[in-house]
């Protein structure tokens, strides 16, 4: 069997994450690629770590048990009715977001009460989760997988990475810590909010601290939403997937930079000047699907959207395969240039 190394970047999306889940069990499932490293943000710092974790108890088949175990604790039955009609495998229908009244009552008051103040006991259904389903203290003495989740630091609003050796059950949840409906996470005496504000997911820690030349970007805002929005829920909705992606194109903008400059050398004297000309860049999105999906269904964690959204990523994954894997070490499948200006 063909087995290709790769490094994974996981963007953070709320119970979006569900389709990265199913993009990640696909690949685990194929077994011609193994992953020397994972970083993430929020959603995808959760499929990084879960993943690794079931990797270090049981091999592929372990990250494909625990995935499925963490999402199936997300998934609910019916807590609200959040979408008309079902999500059918795929996505394929247009999916019509319906936000019930008292979800839009709390999501109101979050514009002017703080998580202190509508959740004075600090209930976090995550905490409960990870902490039966993840061994922090073993997965952060294991380097079977590097780890790199992103946090935002509060009082500075800069990134901070967790390392496999730093990973506690605070540090992935600081990675997922709305500023809105959740405390900040204290860590070492510093505030930390989700690290999807300052790199969603991030890549620098990737080309620097892995070796592979083959990195796999699991996207779940979509790159590019035609029209302009006019109505006041278009507009927050923009702004909100807008900053939470402005700092993976910027980032991805200066790498699509930089390598075009090391492959206009003639040499290479720096190993980050080698690394940038092998980089091959790949891409696995469903920006048709995730364009139809508004803010407010991040919170959706239906049973029927979770497992959706997980057989949508299963397909974009198999998909992928078929178009691309005979790319990799060879050159990318996606095209960096269309970053630069």
């Amino acid at each position: 069997m063909q087995n290709r190394m790769v490094t994974l970047a996981l963007q953070g999306g709320g119970s979006h994450g569900a389709f990265t889940w199913g993009v990640l069990d696909r690949l685990l499932e194929d077994g011609r690629m193994s992953f020397e490293g994972i970083s993430g943000a929020s959603a995808g710092a959760m499929n990084a770590v879960v993943l690794a974790h079931g990797f270090h108890i049981g091999g592929r088949e372990g990250a494909r048990a625990a995935l499925s175990a963490f999402w199936k604790r997300i998934a609910i039955k019916d807590p609200f009715s959040f979408l008309s009609p079902e999500v059918t495998p795929g996505g394929a229908n247009l999916l019509t977001h319906t936000t019930p009244a008292a979800m839009q009552a709390f999501l109101a008051m979050t514009r002017f009460f703080s998580p202190t103040q509508l959740n004075p006991l600090d209930i976090n259904p995550l905490r409960d989760i990870l902490e039966e389903q993840v061994d922090f203290a073993r997965l952060s003495k294991s380097n079977d997988i590097k780890l790199f989740i992103a946090a935002t630091k509060v009082s500075t609003g800069t990134l901070k990475i967790f390392r496999n050796r730093e990973l506690t059950l605070d540090a992935l949840l600081a990675s997922a810590c709305l500023p809105s409906i959740h405390r900040p996470i204290e860590i070492n005496g510093e505030a930390y909010w989700d690290g999807g504000l300052t790199a969603n997911p991030p890549i620098f820690p990737l080309l620097h601290l892995c070796s592979s030349h083959d990195l796999l970007v699991v996207l779940l805002h979509p790159c590019n939403r035609p029209g302009t929005p006019t109505s006041i829920n278009d507009i927050n909705q923009r702004l909100f997937e807008i900053s939470f992606s402005s700092a993976f194109f910027t980032e991805v903008g200066g790498l699509a930079l930089v390598k075009r400059e090391a492959e206009r050398g003639m040499l290479a004297f720096g190993t980050l000047e080698r690394r940038l000309k092998r980089l091959n860049m790949h891409l696995v999105e469903a920006s048709e699907l995730m364009s139809q999906l508004d803010a407010l269904s991040k919170l959706n964690t239906k049973h029927s959207f979770i497992h959706g959204l997980y057989d949508a990523g299963r397909q974009a994954a198999e998909h992928w395969m078929e178009q691309h894997f005979h790319t990799l070490g060879r050159r990318s499948s996606f095209d960096l240039g269309r970053y630069l200006q």
